[in-house]
C-alpha cells in the first residue's frame, strides 16, 4: 500500500508540530536599552546575591523591589502599637517576661531599611516617606507609655526598674543595636525572607527607650534619681543614629551608591549628623573637654609655682618687721601650748585618794589627801563601771584615780603639797 504525499511542495520540507522559532540566544547581562523592564523573581535573586550589580536596569529594579518592601503598611502601625503597650505594661508591672512579648510582637523594622537605603542612594524623598513612618511607629510606642505613666499616678512607689535601666546608655546595648543594624541590612538586601531576629535586635535598642521616656514623661518626675524623660529619647536617639550610622556603612561595601554626584550630599549630611549625635550624647565631647582642660592645668601648674615664690621672698623682705613678729608670738600661745586643766581632790569617805600605778588593781603610790591640787591628763580609762583619771601630782609624780574624788579648779598647785605616807 503506497501512502500519499502529504506535502504537495516537494521542494519545501515537511513541517512539524516540533519546530518552532527558536528564542535568541542573548549574551550574559543583556539588557535592552530603553526605560525601566521588570526582571523575572529569580534574576532577582542572583542580583541580590551578586556583589557587583550587573547592569543599570537590574540595579533599578532591585531598587524598586527592595524600595516597595520597604514602605510602611497599616500592619506596621498595628503592630508597633501593641508592641507599646505591651512593653508600658511590663514597666508597670516590672515583668520581664513581658518586655521579650513585647518586643517579639514588634514590627519588622523594614521602614529603617528603606531610610537607610534612601540615605545611602541619595533619595529624599523617599528618605522623608520611610523616616517618617518610622517616627510615627516610634511615636506609638511613646504614646503607649505615656498613658501608662499617667496611669501609675494611682499607685505609689512603683519601682520602674526595668523602666530605669532602658533609660540609660549601656555598652551591651550598643553593641546589639550595631550588630542587629547590619545583619538586618544584610538580610533585607540579600534575600527576600523576612529578617525577624535582626529587626527584634533592632527593635529592641529603640522601641525599649522610647517607651520607658512616655512613661517618665506621664509620671513626671524622677525615679531614684534617673529622669526617665528625656533620658529615654536621648538614649533612643543615640541608638538611631548608631543604626543608621552601621547600616549606611554596610550598604555602601554592598555597592550602593547614588546615580547622580547631586545625591552624595544626603548621605554625607547624615553620616555627619549621626556622628555628631553619638558624640554629643555618648559624653565623648565632655570627655575630650575634660582631658584637655585637665591637661592644660597640670602644665600651668609649674609656672604658677615659680612665680609666687619669687614675689613672696620680697614681701617677706619689707614686711618682716610689722607682720610676722606678732604672729609668731600669738600662735603658740592659742594653738600649739593650750593652758592645763587641775583639780582638786574632794574624797566623799577616808579624807582622800590613792594615786596607784595603774586604774583598778594597781600598786597605790601614795595617798593624795583632800584639798590637793592635781593636774589632770588627757589618758582616761574605764575599768568595769569605774571611771580613771590619770594626773600628775608633786615633783611630777603621775599615776590613776577616781573620777568621783576629782573637782575641777581654777587654782593652781601649792610648791610644797601635803602628804599622807601610804601605810
Amino acid at each position: 500500500m503506497i501512502l500519499p504525499d502529504l506535502n504537495p511542495n516537494p521542494e519545501e520540507p515537511a513541517r512539524s508540530e516540533e519546530n518552532f522559532p527558536e528564542e535568541p540566544i542573548l549574551p550574559e547581562g543583556f539588557t535592552p536599552i530603553g526605560g525601566h523592564v521588570p526582571l523575572p523573581r529569580a534574576r532577582r535573586r542572583r542580583a541580590q546575591r551578586m556583589l557587583v550589580l550587573p547592569g543599570a536596569d537590574e540595579r533599578a529594579a532591585l531598587l524598586d523591589n527592595l524600595a516597595r518592601r520597604a514602605v510602611p503598611s497599616f500592619e506596621f502601625f498595628l503592630f508597633a502599637f501593641l508592641c507599646g503597650a505591651i512593653l508600658s505594661a511590663a514597666y508597670l508591672l516590672n515583668a520581664p517576661a513581658l518586655l521579650l512579648v513585647g518586643i517579639l510582637l514588634a514590627p519588622l523594622l523594614t521602614p529603617w531599611v528603606g531610610m537607610t537605603l534612601a540615605a545611602v542612594t541619595g533619595s529624599w524623598r523617599f528618605f522623608f516617606l520611610t523616616l517618617g513612618g518610622l517616627l510615627v511607629a516610634g511615636g506609638l510606642v511613646f504614646l503607649t507609655g505615656a498613658l501608662a505613666g499617667l496611669a501609675s499616678r494611682l499607685w505609689n512607689n512603683l519601682p520602674f526598674y526595668y523602666a530605669r535601666t532602658h533609660a540609660q546608655l549601656w555598652w551591651p546595648d550598643l553593641l546589639v543595636v550595631a550588630l542587629g543594624a547590619a545583619l538586618l541590612a544584610i538580610s533585607f538586601v540579600r534575600s527576600e525572607q523576612k529578617p525577624i531576629l535582626a529587626s527584634v535586635m533592632l527593635a529592641y535598642g529603640l522601641f525599649l527607650p522610647v517607651s520607658a521616656a512616655g512613661i517618665g514623661l506621664g509620671i513626671g518626675r524622677e525615679i531614684s534619681g534617673v529622669p526617665l524623660w528625656p533620658n529615654g529619647a536621648l538614649v533612643f536617639l543615640v541608638h538611631l543614629s548608631l543604626a543608621t550610622l552601621v547600616g549606611g556603612i554596610v550598604l555602601v561595601g554592598l555597592r550602593f551608591k547614588p546615580m547622580k554626584a547631586s545625591g552624595y550630599l544626603l548621605p554625607v549630611l547624615l553620616g555627619l549628623l549621626s556622628l555628631v549625635a553619638l558624640a554629643i550624647l555618648t559624653g565623648l565631647v565632655t570627655f575630650i573637654r575634660d582631658g584637655i582642660s585637665s591637661t592644660r592645668h597640670i602644665a600651668s601648674t609649674p609656672t604658677l609655682a615659680l612665680l609666687p615664690s619669687n614675689t613672696a621672698t620680697r614681701l617677706q623682705t619689707s614686711t618682716v618687721t610689722p607682720t610676722s613678729l606678732p604672729s609668731a608670738t600669738l600662735m603658740p600661745t592659742s594653738t600649739l601650748q593650750p593652758s592645763p586643766a587641775y583639780a582638786i581632790i574632794n574624797a566623799i569617805s577616808g579624807g582622800g585618794a590613792n594615786l596607784r600605778t595603774q586604774p583598778g588593781s594597781g600598786v597605790v603610790i601614795t595617798v593624795l589627801g583632800n584639798g590637793f591640787i592635781v593636774q589632770v591628763q588627757p589618758e582616761i580609762s574605764n575599768v568595769g563601771t569605774m571611771i580613771w583619771v590619770r594626773v600628775r601630782a608633786f615633783d611630777n609624780l603621775e599615776g590613776w584615780v577616781l573620777q568621783s574624788v576629782l573637782t575641777a579648779t581654777a587654782l593652781t598647785p601649792t610648791p610644797v603639797p601635803t602628804i599622807t605616807p601610804t601605810p
